[in-house]
């Protein structure tokens, strides 16, 4: 449900937008005065206003709501408003849409017509948002928000980056906010999925080719070198590239120079390269699969994405992203985690990483009966957590470690963590007071 704040100094006009809004689905609050609002701006979360221009200074000029609209600038909110006079003058209307407002309504306002703005405001606030989120990199703890300044800096060079990390920890959103934080930014960035291409068509696809080069080259193609020109060129999975090309790429990196397949004279590309793995590249330079020399050429800078299982400690910020990515998408509203579900997420090892967590929430998103996911909503399917890497520790650290995660398992039951541990009551709460473990009573 949205929320839309409505700001006027008559208590009659405030009632008549509140009923008109509230019979459509809104969720309204209100403020006499500026000075009010931005306390409720503090206090609510807030997806739209509805401002009057004219106060207590003056009647006509609308000096009062062009200032609140100059101080929303300042704080950097990002809050669609709609400005609403009796006095509605042309001049005074461009102020306003210069100082941010993206709509004006004058007094007295037919209904259909404040309705229309309302919710084409906040329809176009969720488009931009959605598009905002598919690209944007997740930071929140300490650690990713340093890894996101590192990005940030790297951006302003005009150096090769190599980006590694598993699959679905979010290296090609990363690789378009490090294009978008660039110089370059102001061009799109191309994108190529190297593991998504056919090995003959590896060459045509980089570089282009010429009408007749080959026997399906029925019109002239262009590269992906060249649509990258003076932008960002991203190279997802570099690690699939063939041998036999690496050379290739390597002389376009060192001298920006390249010709489309069948043609004889060469081209220039001052493309920017950002590259990502989730291989390990320098087992593939041991077994003979990728150059040395190549990797020296993207790993000018490097940046290393941790899996989600290392980020535990955001879990509950990327859950609350996703569900409210997801409810957007299928028009749900209020939809939150139980507690329970909470846990269950955290207790998982997350092999598909970020994606993994995002699809698991929009099927609980669709399926969940209330607007409460619990843990039956959150379908995972744990795999063999054998498999995992697991940190060097002793065997007491170890035990420890088994005990902690049984006992939060079973909720603070000591006796069934126990059992399912295989140790009798006594020999649970000895290991217990041994590790000096805290449980409830």
């Amino acid at each position: 449900m949205k929320t839309v704040l409505i700001v006027d100094d008559l208590i009659d006009v405030r009632l008549s937008a509140r009923i008109v809004l509230e019979s459509h689905g809104f969720h309204c609050l209100e403020a006499q005065h500026p000075s009010a609002a931005m306390t409720c701006l503090e206090q609510n979360q807030i997806d739209l206003i509805l401002l009057d221009m004219n106060f207590s200074q003056d009647t006509t000029s609308g000096q009062e709501g062009l200032a609140f609209l100059s101080k929303l600038q300042s704080l950097n909110y990002t809050i669609p408003v709609i400005v609403i006079t009796a006095w509605a003058k042309i001049d005074l209307a461009v102020q306003a849409m210069q100082k941010g407002a993206c709509d004006f309504i004058e007094k007295p306002w037919k209904n259909a017509r404040l309705l229309e703005a309302v919710q084409g405001a906040t329809i176009q606030t969720d488009l931009l948002q959605t598009t905002s989120t598919q690209s944007h990199f997740l930071a929140f703890s300490a650690q990713s928000k340093q890894l996101l300044e590192k990005a940030q800096r790297i951006a302003k060079t005009e150096a090769n980056i190599l980006i590694t990390g598993e699959n679905g920890t979010g290296k090609s959103m990363l690789a378009e906010y490090i294009h978008n934080e660039s110089l370059r930014a102001s061009l799109e960035m191309i994108s190529v999925n190297m593991a998504a291409i056919p090995e003959n068509l590896f060459e045509s696809e980089l570089f282009g080719h010429k009408k007749g080069a080959f026997t399906d080259a029925k019109e002239n193609r262009t590269g992906r070198f060249t649509l990258a020109n003076d932008s960002s060129l991203f190279l997802d999975e570099v690690g699939c590239l063939p041998i036999a090309l690496q050379a290739k790429l390597l002389r376009v990196l060192e001298s920006g120079e390249y010709e489309e397949v069948g043609c004889s004279t060469s081209k220039r590309s001052n493309a920017r390269v950002i590259s990502a793995t989730n291989a390990d590249l320098n087992k593939l330079i041991e077994q003979g699969e990728f150059r040395r020399d190549l990797l020296f050429r993207l790993n000018t800078l490097v940046i290393e994405l941790p899996p989600l299982r290392e980020r535990l400690d955001e879990i509950a910020a990327f859950a609350e992203h996703f569900i409210a990515k997801h409810m957007n998408r299928y028009g749900r509203t209020d939809v939150s985690l139980s507690e329970q579900a909470y846990k269950k997420l955290k207790s998982y090892h997350w092999p598909g990483n970020m994606r993994e967590l995002s699809h698991v929430l929009e099927r609980a998103v669709i399926m969940a009966d209330t607007n409460v996911i619990q843990a039956q909503d959150v379908q995972i399917q744990p795999g063999d957590e054998s498999l995992l890497p697991l940190p060097l520790m002793t065997l007491e650290q170890a035990e420890k470690k088994l005990i902690l995660k049984a006992i939060d398992h079973f909720d603070g039951n000591v006796v069934r963590a126990g059992e399912f541990l295989g140790l009798s009551k006594s020999a649970i709460y000895r290991r217990v007071d041994k590790f000096n473990i805290q449980v409830k009573d």
